[in-house]
């Protein structure tokens, strides 16, 4: 493997003039024809391979930097890669650390301050997928981390809810009912079968929402006293319930198109 120089890393290769300037025995004139960045930063460098005139083998050059400014692209940390200590993450971090303190308070029946720390926790999964968006900071660390962030917070709402006698315990159980058998049926794909689209369908994005519309409807309710939030509330428990028992069915209903043959439908 080659090296180029500090001082000649960032020289624009494509000026066939400019790779005069490269010592030793690669001074010698050279015909570029294709350069190939490779957008998958890894923790050694960026590797750039380069072919050179008829009969020579490719040259290849390793920049110890992770960004290198090559023919003006510039090369982004890519998505996939091992890295797990960005901002996004530690947002996600931040999030799970306040989620029992969220439980703590709605337990005791402190609707109002585990509502706002609710909220501020919302703002922390907002902000690390716009930083992680902005800033090109998405790892696969974080694609597990972030979901896993928010059932945990989720889970413990409710939890929290019926510890505080706001919401029925029966419902708390149809919402970890759905999910553990969510849970069983992935399980399930990933050890036996092939099959491993495992996007969340509408239904269960449906749910998911419902689910947390009607958490901030019981803890608006019960904070304020307002009778309309009482009323909202409710119903929206009960769309919890029957999206939850739609949401199953139809995650099951998948696994059976699958194990039949039958082409998937689109989500």
């Amino acid at each position: 493997m080659l090296r180029i120089p500090a001082e000649l890393q960032h020289v624009p290769l494509r000026n066939p003039q400019m790779l005069q300037q490269i010592p030793g025995a690669m001074r010698r004139p050279m015909r570029l024809s294709r350069i190939q960045l490779s957008r998958e930063v890894r923790h050694s460098g960026i590797e750039v391979g380069m072919r050179t005139t008829t009969g020579q083998k490719p040259i290849q050059f390793r920049a110890q930097s992770l960004k290198v400014i090559l023919t003006g692209v510039h090369a982004p940390y890519h998505k996939c890669s091992g890295m797990w200590l960005t901002i996004p993450n530690l947002l996600t971090f931040v999030r799970i650390l306040m989620t029992p303190f969220i439980l703590i308070e709605l337990s005791h029946g402190q609707y109002l301050v585990g509502g706002w720390m609710f909220g501020g926790a919302a703002f922390t999964d907002i902000l690390d997928g716009a930083l992680a968006r902005r800033f090109d900071g998405q790892s696969k660390f974080g694609q597990y981390l972030d979901p896993i962030a928010d059932k945990i917070l989720l889970s413990c709402i409710y939890i929290g809810l019926a510890l505080g006698n706001a919401v029925p315990v029966w419902i708390v159980i149809v919402i970890f009912a759905r999910d553990f058998w969510i849970l069983l049926l992935s399980a399930i794909a990933l050890r036996f079968t092939q099959f491993r689209n495992l996007q969340p369908s509408v239904w269960g994005k449906a749910s998911t929402f419902v689910q947390i519309m009607a958490a901030v409807g019981v803890m608006a309710a019960r904070a304020y006293g307002i009778e309309a939030f009482e009323k909202i509330a409710g119903v929206l428990l009960w769309g919890v319930v029957i999206l939850a028992a739609i949401s199953a069915a139809d995650y099951s209903l998948r696994g059976l198109l699958y194990l039949r043959g039958f082409p998937q439908p689109r989500r």
